[in-house]
């Protein structure tokens, strides 16, 4: 992280209706953001025994065309980090809809203040200290993200849990994110965004197998403020962001889909 101080910025994705939102207990997203009282939300926890195996995810396989970003803007919103992409790469196939491009909008990370919380999905109930987002808009069928936000097959998201190992990533390259050289082992459902206004219709793929990334790297993150230098905080408040996860939203009605047995 090249900067740990917060940036104020605004991003149609996060800041779609001006209202303010946060992590802290007891917050109600849902009387700010109806949306966020749907049925299908996200995140959910993944039951790895009830997910139902489905061959015809693997028939034509998930494939991203992503290219080297070098020009790219790492942005602090007071939420997480966001990576802003400026170079069009783009995902397609497997389970989403045929020969539709999915352009990669941004990156984005959630974690916790301590390793055994921070992913926003669990598996079996487990969590992992980081996850990772890489959030795609369909730009066969819409002319922007903001117009593809809760219409249906708008949104995909390629979610990676991430834990700390002595690992590096030596440049922002999204390929490298991805951890199945044959794009195989993922998990499908239909969920939400997990961030306010928590719209649905969101194509959701969890890789099975985790990024890794140093312990050190992970510290980085748990350093980054969540508030100008020199503002008032409110009371209870460290001023340092983390823990910036929803918590698992009922599964209700709906299936998961495992490209793999």
């Amino acid at each position: 992280m090249a900067d740990n101080t917060f940036i104020d910025e605004t991003d149609p994705y996060t800041d779609k209706e001006g209202l303010e939102w946060g992590y802290e207990e007891g917050v109600e997203w849902g009387l700010l953001f109806p949306e966020a009282n749907g049925e299908y939300q996200s995140p959910i926890n993944l039951n790895s025994r009830e997910a139902k195996y489905d061959p015809s995810l693997l028939e034509v396989r998930l494939s991203p065309n992503y290219v080297v970003c070098r020009d790219s803007e790492v942005i602090n919103d007071g939420h997480t980090i966001q990576i802003l992409l400026k170079s069009k790469s783009v995902l397609t196939d497997g389970p989403l809809l045929r020969n539709h491009e999915y352009e990669l909008h941004e990156v984005r990370f959630h974690w916790g203040k301590e390793n055994q919380r921070g992913s926003e999905h669990t598996v079996n109930f487990k969590a992992f200290p980081m996850e990772l987002h890489l959030i795609h808009w369909n730009s066969t069928l819409f002319n922007s993200i903001d117009e593809a936000l809760g219409k249906k097959n708008g949104i995909a998201i390629i979610a990676l849990f991430v834990q700390g190992k002595l690992k590096t990533i030596p440049c922002f390259n999204p390929n490298t994110l991805l951890p199945d050289p044959l794009l195989r082992d993922y998990w499908v459902y239909e969920g939400s965004l997990t961030i306010p206004p928590c719209c649905e219709n969101v194509t959701w793929i969890l890789f099975r197998y985790p990024l890794t990334i140093s312990q050190l790297q992970i510290e980085e993150f748990r350093r980054v403020r969540s508030h100008i230098k020199g503002a008032e905080l409110p009371e209870g408040c460290d001023g340092i962001l983390g823990d910036n996860f929803r918590p698992t939203q009922p599964l209700s009605d709906r299936i998961i889909r495992a490209a793999f047995q």
